[in-house]
């Protein structure tokens, strides 16, 4: 529920709502202020209704993504907990009929996002052929999940050595993306087969699939001890029951001037989805919770680091380590797992 001040005429509104609907909107309309339809969190907007046939108004309720809010001196002020696209409606009532304006307004974040390095605390191998999607670690061992159609794989690594422990292919006709490890089970995703596998978490065996819902594709998954993420190649990072593997719902990414639609591999700590920024050296840091993109982590020069070879490919891979509390990264192909800390930049 937003934190909008609620409307005390409920018992009205169940009465007029009664009331005989007809195609009133033709001679209504709900404008914006300075015809703005974004506004940032705890601002205001002032919002209009535009009568142009100046019918008589009997009363007008509105609403945001179907609560009921209420206006302060023509003023919309947000303070609900997500942010990202939102459908304000007023329901206006004019002799007997009903008339429902809908209009969108963006609510973004805040403030804009700090920036942040990092700095290496260690390099390990890493197989230069693993096409890496996914990386997580799990009891101390490395999980990771390797694309391509014909050569996706999920396996167990050994961090500091960079051997393989143990790998599964899956089958050709898959492109394997990101994974997240919850209660024993490996949950791995497909690219754009609408496909996700379970496997047990010690022996890797296939524990069984599941399909997507609204999400578009599979890309990125991570978890906070008790529900999934899913990243889907959109401004969407979608929840996801681990009971059901059914999309409970989902946060837009946002800054505090737009939209931002790259959040590709993840992972989750205190609070805080990383999130690889897609073909780019750079990590978002977003609030589970709301969307906002509070932190970008600029990891440019770290892919000169590594051995140069045809095949090399973007940055990709972030794993956080609760007993050394520090980060992994790699990239598509790379010779390397960097072991870094990242930290705000002064100034």
């Amino acid at each position: 529920m937003y934190k909008f001040k609620i409307s005390t005429a409920f018992s009205v509104l169940g009465l007029l709502l009664s009331c005989g609907e007809s195609d009133l909107s033709r001679n209504f309309s709900l404008e914006m202020e300075k015809g703005a339809k974004k506004i940032q969190q705890h601002q205001s907007i002032g919002v209009q209704l535009k009568n142009r046939a100046e019918l008589p108004v009997d009363s007008v309720f509105y609403f945001l993504d179907g609560n009921p809010v209420t206006l302060t001196a023509g003023k919309l002020t947000f303070s609900g907990p997500v942010l990202g696209t939102k459908h304000l409606q007023a329901h206006v009532f004019s002799e007997g009929q009903k008339a429902i304006l809908d209009t969108e307004i963006l609510v973004l974040a805040k403030e804009r996002p700090a920036l942040y390095t990092y700095e290496i605390l260690n390099s390990y191998p890493h197989d230069p052929k693993a096409f890496t999607q996914g990386l997580e670690f799990f009891r101390d061992t490395l999980y990771e999940s390797t694309g391509r159609r014909g050569a996706s794989t999920l396996r167990k690594v050994d961090y500091q050595t960079g051997k393989v422990l143990t790998s599964v292919a899956l089958d050709k006709q898959f492109f394997g993306e990101g994974l997240t490890v919850l209660n024993d089970t490996v949950y791995m995703l497909t690219w754009q087969s609408g496909t996700g596998f379970m496997f047990d978490a010690g022996t890797l065996r296939k524990l069984g699939s599941f399909e997507y819902g609204e999400s578009e594709e599979g890309w990125g998954l991570a978890n906070d001890g008790v529900r999934i993420f899913k990243s889907d190649g959109t401004q969407r990072i979608w929840t996801l029951d681990p009971g059901t593997l059914q999309e409970t719902g989902f946060v837009e990414t946002v800054t505090d001037n737009s939209v931002f639609n790259k959040a590709n591999e993840l992972e989750y700590v205190e609070g805080k989805l990383y999130a690889n920024v897609w073909q780019k050296e750079s990590m978002m840091i977003i609030d589970a919770k709301s969307g906002a993109i509070e932190g970008v982590v600029n990891f440019g020069g770290l892919k000169e680091k590594v051995g140069q070879h045809p095949d090399l490919d973007v940055f990709n891979g972030v794993a956080y380590h609760p007993g050394r509390n520090s980060f992994f990264v790699t990239g598509k192909n790379w010779d390397t797992l960097f072991e870094v800390r990242i930290f705000k930049k002064e100034g």
